[in-house]
């Protein structure tokens, strides 16, 4: 059986895309962002919770002070890309619950009124967010180069509050020369997927 979306697009979206680490200096437009969020606004997540929250760091004063938080492999390219993203989980997502799921307005006191509840869903469905975002820079064209390699806590006082939890910076941006590394291995379906 073949898949439904055409290979170019199984190619941009998945194949080749990889981790990008240089970028071109060329700049990452408003625009751009926006139509990468237009685009994976429509992902779904448990209950439309939608508890991915996005930093755009454009200043140079902002720059620096992220790159303080990465980790020291991770601070050239931080500092060198055009957009980066600090990708955050919203603890507190469920307050828009009544906008975002109608057909059950009391989700937000009903199942979310604990705090400890609301963190692990963000976590897990921000996190799912986050690939949809991933992919839908790529779909713009652009390549993104996800990064875990900082100091998590650090990032949540420069940048954020207590409501959100950072989950990652994305590099943003057209790749430069020698932006990849090689590829690596994968695993085959035989070693993935189970049937009981």
């Amino acid at each position: 059986m073949s898949l439904v979306l055409d290979s170019a697009a199984q190619d941009l979206l998945f194949r080749e895309a990889r981790t990008a680490n240089a970028f071109t200096d060329e700049p990452v437009t408003d625009e751009q962002v926006r139509a990468i969020y237009d685009l994976v606004k429509y992902g779904p997540t448990s209950m439309n919770q939608s508890p991915l929250r996005v930093t755009l760091v454009r200043s140079p004063e902002a720059r620096e002070r992220l790159v303080r938080h990465m980790s020291e492999g991770n601070r050239p390219k931080t500092a060198a890309a055009p957009l980066v993203a600090i990708l955050s989980a919203d603890n507190e997502f469920h307050e828009e619950l009544p906008h975002l799921f109608p057909h059950f307005p009391q989700a937000k006191d009903a199942v979310f009124a604990e705090r400890p509840v609301r963190e692990s869903s963000a976590a897990l469905n921000a996190a799912l967010q986050a690939a949809y975002f991933i992919i839908g820079v790529r779909a713009a064209g652009l390549a993104a180069g996800p990064m875990t390699g900082l100091d998590f806590e650090g990032v949540r006082k420069e940048f954020l509050d207590g409501d959100h939890t950072p989950l990652m910076v994305v590099n943003i941006g057209r790749p430069g020369p020698d932006a990849w590394f090689a590829r690596g291995p994968r695993l085959e379906f035989e070693q993935v997927v189970t049937t009981v």
